[in-house]
């Protein structure tokens, strides 16, 4: 994997604000995943990189029994409060890596949240085969930024900030616009392990203060493994920003490629 600084450990930095600042993902997407998986109350699925339950919580509720992998510990210690209501749900303290059931299992859909990019590529589609069942299923999705057509203008106006402080873009970065995110099809039907069901991207909106913003921002990894007078300042500069507004909010574009594969063999 080789990430820089690691990025993949400083999310469990983030375990107190995770569930706030997070957007929820759209009924649509959970409404697609279970269409295109065949899923029903009482099947099992296992879940890699919970966090703190963002997306555990509306499937459990839907009557999924559910085993959630969290290698953070501070992060499962949350997930756990957050899901102790529910009661097929286990969360445990583990890597999907190095996960092995107490008891031979199986699961009718492996599932990751904004998490399966944080995988060693050589492995997840081979562990998660071996985890499904015969005919089960494999879903992933992440939720990034997209740029409407006409859509707030604060996000180009506040990035001289962050090459002001060393933290400017990839000279190849792309503003990806609302339907226009890549997908993975290829790479799922290359693995010869999966057969692609259903690949659909949601769009989304989320309006948010200076605070809320801030909050969202604490919990992505580039911005917790920043330096802190780095952050302090590009933090200073969104409060003072947005507060010569006149409604003192921001709206940011979110977008999730939904990816939905069934397991051949």
């Amino acid at each position: 994997m080789g990430e820089p600084r690691d990025l993949r450990t400083t999310f469990d930095s983030a375990a107190d604000t995770y569930q706030e600042a997070r957007p929820d993902y759209p009924t649509e997407l959970y409404d697609a995943l279970a269409a295109a998986a065949g899923l029903h109350e009482g099947d099992r699925l296992l879940e890699i990189g919970c966090a703190t339950g963002k997306a555990t919580l509306p499937l459990a509720r839907r009557g999924f029994a559910m085993t959630c992998l969290e290698p953070g510990p501070a992060l499962a210690a949350a997930a756990r409060r957050n899901l102790a209501e529910l009661g097929e749900v286990d969360v445990v303290e583990t890597t999907f890596e190095t996960y092995r059931p107490a008891t031979p299992q199986r699961f009718d859909l492996v599932l990751a949240a904004t998490a399966w990019h944080w995988l060693d590529p050589t492995v997840r589609y081979r562990r998660a085969w071996e985890l499904l069942v015969p005919g089960g299923h494999l879903a992933f999705w992440s939720a990034t930024h997209v740029f409407p057509d006409g859509g707030d203008p604060f996000f180009a106006e506040i990035q001289p900030v962050y090459d002001e402080i060393g933290e400017a873009l990839p000279g190849d970065a792309v503003r990806p616009r609302p339907g226009g995110l890549p997908d993975q099809r290829d790479e799922i039907d290359g693995t010869g392990l999966f057969e692609v069901v259903t690949v659909r991207e949601v769009d989304w909106e989320v309006t948010y203060d200076a605070e809320g913003y801030l909050r969202l921002l604490d919990t992505f990894s580039g911005h917790i493994a920043m330096a802190p007078a780095k952050r302090e300042h590009l933090y200073a500069e969104v409060r003072r920003r947005l507060a010569s507004r006149p409604d003192r909010r921001l709206v940011r574009g979110w977008g999730a490629v939904l990816h939905v594969a069934r397991r051949r063999g």
